[in-house]
């Protein structure tokens, strides 16, 4: 019943999807009074105005509303409905660049806009492995695999085995995709401010960079207005050699579209190991 229902809603056009997000993000505002509360105590780290805070916050649930209901459309998107929903691509050059030098790249895509995109539209051209976490909600599982997966795009789950699936893809000169801003577990991270608060960051994206010598790109796809489709933006990053820096380069492409981060996405939690570490540190 559900893959029908995903079926079938992944033939909407994506204008009435992004349409009906909006209402739904305006619902999510009203009803979600602890979301909207971590999604203002966040972004007020941005150092916006108040003004620019409140717009923010507003405009972070009708994103959220966007992107729950583009997500069955975008799983669903062959080669030629990706190609037509990128209505144009900026720093792609680096990207052909980087492919051309065969030492591989590093895409770090945070939570911002539509994250499932960019990946699905890199894998027209080449091969792509995508390190995930698999859902907390076991029946969800088989829906991801199906709606990431596809010719070029493999899914490298966050254990021991999807690192080494980065690593060989690295060595063979092709592209790895990680979500940067995502909370690691105990032991894979290191405390660096993220807007100036202390956060718990990954190692990983460093570490396989400056093993492989791969070229770090940010790849972001911007959500435009009235389900136009997106933009995809794909920025060379020069250094992520500590948590320090690839939280930099990350708070660098948030504020130039501060709206479309996911806000409500709790980037300072804290596991209750690396917790422990982190009195044990300070004491």
């Amino acid at each position: 019943m559900l893959s029908l229902l995903f079926k079938y809603w992944g033939r909407l056009p994506l204008p009435l999807l992004h349409g009906l997000g909006r209402a739904l993000g305006r619902l999510l505002f009203h009803t979600m009074p602890k979301a909207k509360q971590l999604a203002a105590e966040n972004i007020k780290q941005s150092q916006l105005s108040p003004t620019a805070i409140k717009e923010a916050v507003q405009q972070n649930f009708i994103n959220l509303g966007e992107l729950i209901l583009e997500t069955p459309y975008i799983w669903q998107t062959n080669n030629k409905k990706t190609k037509e929903i990128i209505q144009s691509t900026s720093g792609w050059d680096e990207v052909e660049a980087a492919i051309a030098a065969k030492k591989g790249i590093v895409f770090l895509t945070p939570h911002m806009g539509c994250y499932e995109v960019g990946f699905h539209y890199c894998a027209l051209y080449f091969p792509v492995s995508v390190l995930y976490r698999p859902p907390k909600k076991k029946w969800l599982q088989p829906f991801v695999i199906q709606g990431r997966e596809r010719s070029n795009l493999r899914l490298a789950e966050a254990n021991a085995t999807g690192v080494r699936i980065l690593v060989k893809a690295l060595k063979k000169g092709e592209a790895i995709g990680i979500l940067p801003d995502q909370v690691p577990n105990a032991g894979d991270g290191e405390w660096a401010d993220f807007f100036g608060n202390p956060a718990y960051t990954m190692t990983l994206a460093s570490k396989l960079a400056e093993k492989t010598g791969a070229t770090i790109i940010m790849l972001y796809g911007e959500r435009l207005a009235k389900g136009e489709g997106y933009v995809l933006h794909c920025t060379k990053v020069e250094s992520i050699n500590t948590a320090a820096l690839l939280n930099k380069a990350v708070e660098k492409q948030i504020k130039q579209r501060p709206g479309q981060y996911n806000w409500h996405y709790h980037r300072y939690k804290v596991r209750r190991k690396a917790k422990e570490r982190l009195q044990q540190d300070h004491a």
